[in-house]
């Protein structure tokens, strides 16, 4: 095929239903081309490129469904005839998985059985090579129109039918829920300080939330400050503002201010937050008058605030400040039987907010996240639905398999290791995630759920102490 004349054609063409297709752009819209041909797939591509915000290729479907694990795609151009496995088995086997992408199958060799088995298997169109561009460009745009009502349709359907969640957020009906739900009530009417104590992910910014929904008597907004993400020269600009620009505790006058990894706070910003929290008052930077503040702190840390004054990072007094009221976030492990409402509540609400098709979970995969120890806690679980609805399907190879506990009948698990301290278990964490990704402190402390900063800091107290786990 000559593709330089065949690309050209558009271009030469008069005004028409076949200008105007050549010109549609769907800048959002992802889609891949599986076709063992180099020129017809890099015609393809070429052609697409433009048109579409990603255009990946591949040359067969073992290579295709290494990208379609990897990356969510709206529309596939499939050719039938490919090595190995055929284009029609590979269409077959992703609708089996739950894989919803529209299909236009092509071949240079059809007759009206393969047409029909085609379009069985799940194709919404069908080109018979050689091809004009125009039918090309309409079939992917015809394509993409099919997958955007089917997004509109789902997401119609769903908020017709969704229930209404929570008032506090908080999902779960287990006795460990409704115990965190019960004690935030209790003190949601006082503007007393709160410690948020819990592992990493367990949802203490959403404990916070629902504590600051609960104090009707507050009309203020929720703002929240991550401490480990703030630069230390940044911290008070960005907390008592500077000249033109407001800070957090004045954006939160009437509400809540929530002050997530306040252990990662160095020493001295953390003399000057106990300053605050006790004379409520603040001064911009750069400015002589005081402002005095209404606002509640709810702090956080995933560490043991206590062990981290024993050790000499944190100030004693601004942890008795911080700790008029101390609440547990049990992790994950602790509520397992509210795993399907999570569950069932993730799909809903990143699928919406992705824009993608809700994927199916079924009894005996929920048994299976059931038996999991969950390390990552909630956040854990909420990744690793956002990653299967990316791919169309529950991903459970992605569950660390020292993490599942046997099945009735399966193996006895082995002989328990002689206890350790939590900071000997959190170094071996660490270190284990690092390893995993090759040392790439970045990926790790995304998967960690922590910052790059505390984690070089962990790395670099573990260096000055020398020694192993």
């Amino acid at each position: 095929m000559d593709t330089t004349t065949r690309v050209a054609q558009p271009a030469q063409a008069p005004p028409g239903p076949a200008a105007a297709a050549a010109a549609e752009r769907w800048p959002n819209a992802a889609v891949l081309v599986v076709d063992d041909e180099p020129g017809m797939r890099n015609f393809l591509l070429k052609t697409l490129a433009p048109r579409a915000g990603q255009v990946l290729g591949a040359g067969s479907a073992e290579e295709a469904e290494e990208l379609l694990a990897r990356h969510r795609f709206d529309l596939l151009i499939l050719d039938i005839a490919l090595p190995g496995k055929s284009g029609i088995q590979l269409l077959k086997e992703l609708r089996q998985r739950g894989h919803a992408a529209e299909v236009v199958l092509i071949t240079a060799f059809a007759d009206l059985d393969t047409a029909i088995e085609a379009l069985r298997a799940g194709a919404g169109d069908f080109l018979l090579k050689p091809f004009r561009l125009t039918q090309v460009l309409n079939a992917f745009r015809r394509g993409l129109e099919r997958a955007r009502l089917r997004r509109e349709n789902w997401l119609l359907r769903r908020a017709l039918s969704e229930r209404t969640p929570p008032a506090d957020g908080l999902v779960g009906r287990s006795i460990v829920v409704k115990g965190l739900q019960a004690a935030l009530q209790r003190i949601a009417a006082v503007d007393s300080t709160v410690l948020l104590s819990g592992e990493s992910g367990t949802g203490k910014e959403l404990a916070a939330l629902a504590l600051h929904r609960m104090g009707h008597h507050r009309e203020g907004p929720f703002v929240a400050l991550d401490c480990a993400a703030v630069q230390a020269e940044h911290f008070e600009a960005e907390l008592f503002g500077a000249p033109g620009q407001d800070g957090l505790l004045v954006c939160a006058q009437g509400g809540t201010l929530f002050l997530d990894q306040v252990s990662e706070l160095p020493l001295a910003l953390q003399g000057t937050l106990l300053r605050v929290l006790e004379e409520r008052r603040i001064r911009p930077v750069g400015s002589r008058q005081e402002i005095p503040i209404d606002v509640r702190v709810i702090a956080a840390s995933s560490r043991n605030l206590r062990d981290e004054v024993e050790a000499g990072r944190f100030r004693a007094e601004l942890y008795w400040r911080l700790q008029v009221v101390e609440i547990g976030v049990p992790p994950l492990r602790a509520h397992k039987e509210d795993i399907p409402d999570l569950v069932a509540h993730f799909v809903v609400t990143l699928a919406r907010r992705m824009g993608v098709p809700p994927i199916e979970v079924s009894a005996d995969e929920l048994q299976q996240l059931q038996q999991y120890d969950w390390p990552g806690n909630v956040r854990e679980l909420r990744n690793l639905i956002e990653r299967s609805l990316i791919v169309g399907a529950l991903n459970l190879s992605a569950l660390h398999p020292s993490r599942r506990r046997p099945a009735a009948g399966g193996p006895a698990p082995a002989p328990a290791q002689a206890p350790v301290d939590l900071a000997t278990l959190e170094k071996r964490h660490i270190q284990a995630v690092l390893e995993s990704v090759g040392g790439d402190k970045t990926r790790a402390a995304r998967l960690l759920g922590i910052s790059r900063r505390t984690l070089e800091r962990r790395c670099a107290e573990w260096a000055e102490g020398g020694g192993g786990a």
